[in-house]
């Protein structure tokens, strides 16, 4: 991995992030980077959704773009996919305990979106 991307030496809190491998900061940024991750996660904090659900709800994406996009947050174990053995086949996406996680931040991201959009009035 790139030396920028491991270590963060301009960090804000340098102090704090020097005993990791990776910045913090960093590794939220890639887990959290992707044009779809974000609103999937936010779609996928109140229930379980079926992939043509999160299509539904992501009308300017790709099946390919959301296939990637699930794939790699089950990767980072963010997600989970449960499939179940019927015909046609089911499957279905939730967050997994780690991702459960997330919905503080997105939570606050949320609330920092409806203050940024009054400021704009």
């Amino acid at each position: 991995m790139n030396k920028i991307l491991t270590f963060h030496n301009d960090c804000r809190l340098n102090d704090r992030c020097a005993k990791y491998e990776t910045c913090p900061m960093i590794l939220v940024h890639k887990i959290l980077s992707g044009k779809w991750k974000i609103l999937i996660l936010w779609y996928l904090s109140n229930d379980t959704l079926r992939f043509s659900e999160l299509k539904r709800k992501l009308p300017g994406t790709t099946q390919k773009m959301l296939t990637n996009q699930l794939r790699s947050l089950e990767e980072d174990n963010l997600i989970f996919r449960k499939v179940y053995p019927v015909v046609p086949p089911k499957v279905e996406y939730g967050l997994t305990d780690i991702g459960k996680r997330i919905i503080p931040l997105l939570e606050s991201m949320y609330s920092y979106g409806v203050e940024y959009s009054n400021t704009k009035n």
